[in-house]
């Protein structure tokens, strides 16, 4: 424990109030957030939570301990997308008999969770505690963690779900309080699954469990279909595959038990994906709540105007990371960060080019005041964790760190320490250390060679600079004229 007495507010979704936050077990807080479906590269409209939440967790490790906290973020690699991701990079191999379909869904999300995994620490996000992927968690496993197929079959029994033409669906009317989180009246709700309505519901809002798989589709030997099966003409055991809903209520009860203190995600997840998974978590345990605390963060624009690749305006963390696509330029990832983290997370964002500079200038500053520490490193201050406690209001806690950054940059090396302890609890690097006697003398070295006509000489120094770490930038004394060099450290 860290032993401050800071409470922690969040907003909570379920309750639309801000409260005190309470855990289950001070010992172990638990925190769940929905992950990427790993068809594709992620967007960056899938980097804000990732962000969102990656600086909640780090406050919980500050305030209870990071002993004490498990994070568990999903990769969700079977979906239908995925199916015909699959289809459409390798559909020559499984035609011609060389690839399977399963193993040609691996070899898509395989290469997708793998550049999620690089982007995400581009943008200085710690890693999860637990990752689990849906496809591990489909049938009942060896260590006794929570399954679909149980999670389902539990939900047939207490009379929350129903078979019907080869499916198990959810059986909406079973549950009094459903639509509690969205607060949707019952008869304006949408379905909600990944099949158009059809006439074997008993309600049109009753959602998928479980969906019959052709001979051709991936699937799992399933417990439920065989007429469905049999009636179609094929041979063997009915295959089937889950629905969206039923993977994070399995993952999240197989790391962090049936309740659990916090389920993050995006604003549109609220419905039907978060509606739903209450709906089976507490019916299948018989529990009053899934979580006791839901945040959500607000929608993404890009240029004022919503993401679709439509539009021409669809971007992945890998392209502003790799290309010049957005801007004209690369961005750092911790550019990326702080651009996310300027607007409050509940807020919608409009991302821009010029959000992503004002991030830059701001991170320039203050990182070159941050380099002045000479001390021992300071604990993080209050005026950037009471902020932040106050549901992660990083605008006030930001405006903290801009005045540190000018009282170390007028000379305060305390100031100096404490910003750099500030940025590197935000997932900031600051570790890039620099010989300031050496870059002083190097550049005064220079200057002699530039006074000598030896441009050869003075661009090689600059370029060893560079090569540092150390970005020199020419201009005149404004009372002599006489030429004078700056520096600064290019992260």
């Amino acid at each position: 424990m860290s032993g401050k007495a800071e409470t922690l507010r969040l907003t909570n979704t379920l309750t639309r109030t801000k409260e005190d936050f309470s855990p289950i077990d001070a010992l172990n807080v638990r925190m769940y957030v929905c992950g990427p479906t790993v068809y594709d590269f992620a967007h960056i409209g899938n980097a804000r939570p990732v962000i969102v939440f990656d600086v909640l967790y780090r406050l919980l490790r500050h305030l209870y301990g990071a002993d004490h906290v498990t994070y568990v973020r999903n990769i969700t690699d079977v979906d239908d997308k995925i199916n015909a991701r699959a289809l459409r990079d390798f559909g020559e191999d499984i035609t011609a008999g060389r690839l399977s379909l399963n193993d040609a869904i691996r070899r898509v999300t395989e290469k997708t969770a793998d550049q999620f995994h690089k982007d995400v620490k581009s943008l200085g996000c710690l890693p999860p505690d637990f990752e689990p992927r849906a496809t591990e968690f489909v049938q009942p496993r060896k260590d006794g963690r929570t399954d679909m197929i149980s999670l389902i079959q539990s939900l047939i029994e207490r009379g929350h779900a129903y078979e019907a033409a080869g499916e198990v669906l959810f059986d909406t009317a079973s549950m009094p309080d459903y639509g509690k989180l969205s607060k949707r009246p019952l008869d304006e709700q949408q379905a909600g699954v990944r099949i158009a309505v059809d006439t074997h519901k008993k309600n049109p809002q009753d959602f998928v469990l479980w969906k019959l798989s052709s001979p051709e589709e991936p699937g799992w030997e399933s417990p439920w279909g065989q007429e469905a099966w049999e009636k179609a003409g094929w041979a063997g055991k009915p295959k089937g595959r889950p629905g969206w809903h039923i993977e994070c209520s399995a993952m999240s009860a197989a790391y962090l038990g049936e309740v659990f203190d916090i389920h993050g995600g995006g604003l549109d997840l609220i419905f039907p994906h978060h509606e739903n998974e209450i709906a089976q978590s507490r019916c299948a345990h018989g529990t009053a709540v899934m979580a006791n605390y839901w945040l959500h963060n607000g929608f993404l624009q890009v240029e004022g105007q919503k993401m679709s690749k439509s539009l021409g305006n669809f971007l992945t963390i890998h392209e502003l990371l790799e290309s010049e696509n957005f801007g004209g330029r690369k961005w750092p990832g911790e550019v990326l960060r702080l651009a996310m983290l300027m607007t409050h997370y509940r807020e919608p964002i409009d991302f821009a080019v010029r959000k992503l500079e004002e991030a830059e200038n701001t991170l320039r500053k203050w990182k070159r005041a941050a380099d002045l520490a000479d001390i021992a490193a300071a604990q993080t201050p209050e005026d950037i964790i009471a902020p932040l406690c106050d549901d992660l209001a990083t605008y006030p806690a930001f405006q903290a760190m801009t005045q540190l950054a000018n009282e170390a940059l007028e000379g305060n090396r305390q100031a100096a320490s404490s910003l750099r302890a500030a940025l590197e609890f935000l997932g900031f690097d600051v570790s890039v250390e620099v010989d300031r006697q050496a870059v002083e003398e190097a550049i005064a070295a220079r200057l002699a060679l530039i006074h000598d006509k030896d441009w050869a000489g003075a661009d090689r120094i600059r370029d060893n600079l560079l090569a540092q770490g150390v970005q020199l930038k020419d201009g005149k004394d404004p009372s002599t004229g006489e030429r004078i060099t700056t520096w600064e450290v290019r992260r």
